[in-house]
C-alpha cells in the first residue's frame, strides 16, 4: 500500500513502517560486492544529510547540484535536501564542462555533490568560472582531490557535520513548513536543438504523479526494482520515488554498461527502461536463433509464434486463449521462454515500464511473446514522466502508448499536436518566462511538440512535429519511425535518417563493429581498419539487403535508398547526442556533410 505524505518526510515514515527491512542494494564505488541497507539506515543517513546541509547554511529553496551516476549517496542527498526544503538539481554524469558550467551559473548553485573522478575533475576545472560555487562534496572516497583545492571534502566528512543530528529541531520545523508549492527539483533538458532549459518540478506535481501512477502501475513492497536509467532522467526519478512510496526494494545500478551482468546477479522483478535496451535483447536472442541448429531454430520460431498468438492475439485483446494454444504456450513458457528470462536474470519478472523513444512493434511483440510484461508509456520531463501507459492485465494495443493516467487531460490540437493539462504538468521553465509563456496556450494546455491521436481510449504517437522531414518531392517522412524499424537488426548500433529537402531517403549507419568484424572474417574479407571495413562494397551490400527486408512495409518514398557506414559512433562529446542519447540532427548534418552529399551524387 502506498504511503501518502510529503516527500520531505517519506523516508522517515517508511522507516517507521518497515524498520529493519532491506531497501537499498548497491555496490560501493570501485567494488564488486553487493551491500544492502535497511529503511532505518536510509532514514538515519537522510537526517544526517539534512543536518549537515543546515550546518553549511543551506537556505529554504536554495538550489543544490548533484553531478553523479546512480549511487545511494544521490538518494541520501535528494531526500536530505527535501527535508530542509532545498531544491536538488541532478546533472547527467556524462555532462560536459560547458553544460555543468551553464547549469551551475543559471541556478546559482553554491554546493555541488559529485560522484567519481571524472565528475570531480570537470567540476574543479569550472570552479573558477562559477562565482556562486563554494564547495564540492565528493561521493567516491577514492577520488584524488587536487592539491590546489582547499574547499572540496569527501561525503564521509560532510556526513560528520550532521552526526548526532545537531540541527534536528530546525529540520523538523522545516518539515512542518514544507508545502505543495515548494520546488523539489529542477531538471535541465538540453533537447535535440541544444537549447538548455530547467524544468521546474514541484511537490504538488510529485504527489499527483504518485497518486495517479499508484492506481495503474502495480509495483509493490515485494518487488525488487532495478534502477538502470540515470536518476537525472525524469522517468527513472519518478519511477524510483513511486517505488519508495510502496516500500519496494531498490537495486542501484551505478554503471549502465554492466546492466546485463547486474541483472543476472540481482534478479530484479521490475525495471524501467528505454526501447534501446529491449532492442539489444531482441537482437541478441535473434542472433542466437540464427546460429542454432535447424531443429533448435525451428523450435525457437515455433515458441515465438505460439507466444505471439497467446499473449498478443488473445490476451492483449482481453480474450481467453483456446485450450490447445494455452497448453502449447505453457510448454514453451516452462522450457524455451524460461531459459531466455533466466539468461537475462529475470526469472521472477513482474513488469517493465518502457518509454523515452518509439518502441518498435516488432520488439514490443517479441518481449510480450517471451512472457515479459512490457508496459509501454509516454511522458516528458514537463509532465513529470507519465502521461499515458499500458495497464497490466488490461487490454492494450501494440503500437500505442497506453491510456492517459488519471488527472491528465489530453487534447489533439493543430497539426495533430498532443496537448496536455493536469496537476502533473510543470508550472514552467526556471527563469525562462517567455519560454514558459510560449509553451502554454490560452486555455492552459501544454504544447508537447509530439503529433498523435486517440483511438479507443489509447494514445498513439506519430512523430515529433519539428522532426518531420519533407522531401523535395513534397512527401513527409517520419525519421524516428524508420530508425526504430532498422535498429532491431543485430548489425546496426545507431542510425540517422537523412531526407529533409532531399530527393530520397538515405541513412548514416553506425554498425555493430563486433558483429561486423565476425561477418568479415567468416567471409574472408580482409581489412586494415574500421574505416576500410565500413567502406567494403560487400559489407555495404549485406547491410543494405537487411535494411530492405526490414522496411518492406514502408511506402516507397519512405524507404532508405542509400547508406553510409560510419567507422565511429555518434557521441555526446561531438555534440551529436543529447545526454539521453537522442540524435541532434543538425549537428550530424554538419559533422557528416561530405558523406551525406556523396550519397546524393548522381
Amino acid at each position: 500500500m502506498q504511503t501518502k505524505c510529503h516527500l520531505s518526510v517519506l523516508i522517515h515514515e517508511q522507516a517507521k513502517k518497515y524498520g529493519a527491512r532491506p531497501v537499498l542494494t548497491y555496490r560501493e564505488f570501485g567494488t564488486d560486492k553487493w551491500k544492502t541497507v535497511t529503511w532505518n539506515y536510509f532514514s538515519q543517513r537522510v537526517k544526517q544529510v539534512s543536518n549537515a546541509l543546515l550546518n553549511l547554511g543551506v537556505a529554504v529553496q536554495e538550489n543544490i547540484g548533484v553531478f553523479s551516476q546512480n549511487a545511494v549517496e544521490s538518494l541520501f542527498c535528494d531526500f536530505g535536501a527535501f527535508g530542509i526544503r532545498a531544491v536538488t538539481i541532478p546533472f547527467y554524469a556524462t555532462s560536459s564542462e560547458e553544460q555543468i558550467r551553464f547549469m551551475i551559473a543559471d541556478a546559482g548553485v553554491r554546493i555541488l555533490f559529485v560522484g567519481e573522478q571524472e565528475q570531480y575533475d570537470k567540476a574543479f576545472r569550472v570552479l573558477a568560472q562559477c562565482p556562486s560555487m563554494e564547495r564540492i562534496i565528493v561521493f567516491d572516497s577514492h577520488v584524488r582531490i587536487s592539491q590546489q583545492d582547499t574547499n572540496s571534502i569527501y561525503f564521509d566528512d560532510f556526513l560528520k557535520l550532521g552526526e548526532g543530528f545537531p540541527r534536528q529541531s530546525e529540520v523538523e520545523r522545516r518539515w512542518a513548513e514544507a508545502n505543495e508549492d515548494d520546488i523539489a527539483n529542477i531538471l535541465y533538458t538540453s533537447g535535440t536543438t541544444g537549447d538548455s532549459k530547467g524544468v521546474i518540478l514541484s511537490y504538488s506535481q510529485y504527489h499527483a504523479a504518485m497518486e495517479a501512477n499508484g492506481k495503474c502501475v502495480p509495483v509493490g513492497e515485494s518487488d525488487r526494482v532495478m534502477n538502470f536509467l540515470p536518476y537525472t532522467h525524469v522517468f527513472e526519478r519518478g519511477w524510483t520515488y513511486l517505488c519508495l512510496t510502496v516500500g519496494a526494494r531498490l537495486i542501484v545500478n551505478t554503471n549502465p554498461r554492466e546492466i546485463q551482468e547486474t541483472m543476472r546477479q540481482t534478479h530484479p522483478t521490475c525495471m524501467c527502461a528505454v526501447p534501446r535496451f529491449w532492442e539489444k535483447v531482441y537482437a541478441g536472442v535473434k542472433a542466437k536463433i540464427d546460429e542454432a541448429s535447424g531443429v533448435k531454430r525451428a523450435l525457437f520460431k515455433s515458441a515465438l509464434n505460439t507466444g505471439r498468438k497467446h499473449n498478443i492475439e488473445y490476451l492483449s485483446h482481453g480474450r481467453r486463449p483456446p485450450m490447445g494454444l494455452a497448453m502449447r504456450y505453457q510448454f514453451f513458457n516452462r522450457t524455451v521462454f524460461s531459459l531466455i528470462r533466466k539468461e537475462l536474470g529475470l526469472e521472477d519478472a513482474h513488469f517493465f515500464p518502457t518509454a523515452g523513444a518509439r518502441v518498435s512493434e516488432e520488439v514490443e511483440e517479441f518481449v510480450h511473446a517471451i512472457g515479459i510484461n512490457m508496459i509501454v508509456g509516454y511522458g516528458l520531463t514537463e509532465s513529470l514522466a507519465t502521461v499515458s501507459c499500458d495497464h497490466l492485465g488490461e487490454p492494450y494495443s501494440i503500437g500505442s502508448v497506453g491510456q492517459p493516467i488519471e488527472g491528465i487531460e489530453v487534447k489533439i490540437g493543430d497539426n495533430e499536436e498532443v496537448l496536455l493539462k493536469g496537476p502533473t504538468i510543470t508550472r514552467g521553465y526556471y527563469k525562462r518566462e517567455k519560454l514558459t509563456a510560449d509553451a502554454f496556450d490560452a486555455d492552459g494546455f501544454f504544447h508537447t511538440g509530439d503529433a498523435g491521436y486517440m483511438q479507443n481510449g489509447e494514445l498513439f504517437l506519430k512523430e515529433r512535429i519539428k522532426d518531420l522531414f519533407k522531401t523535395s518531392n513534397g512527401k513527409y517522412i517520419a525519421p524516428q519511425m524508420i530508425e526504430a524499424k532498422l535498429l532491431v537488426d543485430k548489425y546496426i548500433e545507431q542510425v540517422a535518417i537523412i531526407a529533409d529537402e532531399r530527393k530520397f531517403v538515405s541513412a548514416l549507419v553506425v554498425p555493430n563493429y563486433e558483429m561486423l568484424e565476425t561477418y568479415a572474417k567468416e567471409h574472408d574479407l580482409a581489412f586494415g581498419s574500421r574505416a576500410e571495413m565500413c567502406a567494403d562494397p560487400q559489407i555495404i551490400e549485406m547491410i543494405m539487403e537487411r535494411i530492405e527486408t526490414l522496411q518492406q512495409g514502408l511506402a516507397s518514398y519512405e524507404t532508405v535508398k542509400r547508406i553510409t557506414l560510419l567507422p565511429e559512433m555518434f557521441s555526446m562529446e561531438k555534440g551529436e547526442l543529447t545526454n539521453t542519447l537522442k540524435i541532434r540532427r543538425s549537428v550530424l548534418n554538419r559533422n557528416y556533410a561530405p558523406q551525406i552529399e556523396e550519397m546524393y551524387k548522381e
